[in-house]
């Protein structure tokens, strides 16, 4: 399974859906960090992403994008190949 990567926060109601869907989907190890404890952290999310909000998701080298990018990638059925790819 495709390491994931998990751009979060502390509080973050779509960080905790995200983790559900994944965790759904059998994945049991989430690699997070915490943009609320290292702002460097957050400025390093928006350089690589363009984007300000999180959850930032990245699985193996794929940005995925939030919580809503996540969940269409699995109503589409391409949440697993992509977790599942070599």
């Amino acid at each position: 399974m495709q390491k994931v990567t998990m751009y979060t926060t502390a509080v973050c109601p779509y960080c905790v859906q995200a983790k559900r869907v994944l965790h759904a989907k059998g994945v049991t190890d989430i690699d997070e960090i915490r943009v609320d404890a290292d702002p460097g952290q957050r400025a390093k999310m928006m350089e690589i992403t363009g984007r300000r909000t999180v959850p930032q998701i990245f699985i193996g080298s794929t940005h995925v994008g939030g919580c809503d990018d996540l969940m269409a990638l699995d109503s589409q059925g391409g949440l697993l190949p992509l977790l599942n790819a070599a």
